[in-house]
């Protein structure tokens, strides 16, 4: 015969909620095992899809790497801008080789190859173009030569000294450009310029030259354009844009003088921001109409 004790009922009440509770325990940290595994191979998922991302734009870059090098090739004439942002490609593929996969950095690597995708599809159709008006240039100059044989056995010589004597004067009057250097400034609240080589120190570039000296050219108002290219490939300054029949010229400023046939000294500064100046090689270019008539190039540490 069972006794109702009391004490014996209330351990089996404890023991029964020690058995729940314990049941409890074992289903939660059942569903903590799980969870964590899915974590982890979620990380490890989304590790694997960051280094396939990255393995990816290896692959674009290398793919427009050819490219470029293609066009060089085929081109068979020196595009600065092509040259350059092959450089920036180069540099972009070691930069990515040598990263870590990581979100932001592969969303930046993603915007930027875009951005060379597109400036690549420009590129390459200009080296088309100037590929043909190169092989356009040397059908004209034999087709010229041919005529000028024609030429020699119709006219006398006399004649042929007075053509001979037109162009090099046609030659003569076109405008030389001359000592061209640029360099980075800052100009204090007084107006006094100082000259910096560190660009994130510098608020405007100066860009100076001589016209010279030249008795047959055209007196007269000339209008000079100046243009300062970046590293980054990017024109400075204005960033306005003349149309020349039909080539289009970015400059970042203007020069007006009046010239006299004397040699004259002239200096243009040029306005810049802040994201614009990097560190690297400035390409300083000065343009008679769509005439370039000297460039240079500026070193910025």
């Amino acid at each position: 015969m069972e006794t109702n004790n009391p004490q014996n009922k209330e351990n089996n009440s404890i023991n029964n909620k020690l058995k729940w509770l314990i049941g409890i325990l074992a289903v939660l940290l059942v569903a903590l095992g799980i969870y964590t595994v899915s974590l982890v191979t979620n990380s490890q998922q989304a590790q694997e899809r960051l280094t396939s991302e990255k393995m990816a734009l290896e692959t674009d870059l290398q793919e427009l790497l050819v490219s470029y090098n293609t066009a060089i090739e085929e081109s068979g004439v020196k595009d600065q801008e092509l040259y350059a942002a092959r450089e920036r490609i180069q540099g972009l593929l070691d930069s990515l080789r040598t990263s870590e996969a990581d979100r932001d950095l592969l969303r930046r690597y993603k915007a930027e190859v875009g951005k060379l995708k597109t400036e690549r599809d420009y590129l390459v159709k200009r080296a088309d173009s100037l590929q043909y008006l190169a092989q356009r240039f040397e059908y004209e100059r034999d087709s010229t030569s041919v005529v000028l044989e024609e030429t020699i056995r119709t006219v006398d010589s006399i004649s042929m000294q007075n053509e001979a004597l037109a162009t090099i004067v046609t030659k003569g009057q076109a405008l030389k450009i001359s000592k061209l250097n640029g360099e980075g400034v800052k100009v204090r609240n007084n107006g006094k310029i100082v000259s910096k080589d560190k660009a994130s120190q510098i608020d405007k570039l100066r860009t100076c030259f001589t016209i010279n000296a030249n008795d047959i050219a055209e007196k007269g108002d000339k209008l000079l354009f100046i243009q300062v290219i970046n590293p980054k490939n990017n024109v400075l300054g204005e960033k306005s844009t003349v149309t020349f029949e039909d080539k289009v010229l970015t400059y970042s400023a203007t020069s007006n003088v009046y010239y006299e046939n004397d040699e004259l000294d002239v200096c243009v500064l040029v306005n810049v921001t802040e994201e614009d100046m990097v560190t690297g090689t400035y390409h300083v270019n000065v343009f008679d109409g769509p005439r370039l008539v000297a460039n240079s190039t500026l070193q910025l540490k």
